[in-house]
């Protein structure tokens, strides 16, 4: 494939790739969705009761 093919191709996709994107909806990014599962875990480990955990000296 020639170059100057190559490169329209490029910028063919790259254009239909960003009007894609410009009309899809907004999405919550994956870190941020995964802080607030680490704070709701967090806070369930805080607020449930503790176990029964013996601990024996040898």
């Amino acid at each position: 494939m020639h170059a100057d093919v190559h490169l329209a191709l490029h910028r063919l996709t790259a254009t239909e790739l960003q009007q894609s994107a410009a009309t899809a909806a907004p999405t919550t990014p994956v870190r941020v969705q995964l802080g607030w599962r680490l704070v709701e875990f967090g806070l369930r480990l805080a607020v449930a009761e503790p176990q029964g955990i013996t601990v024996r000296a040898a």
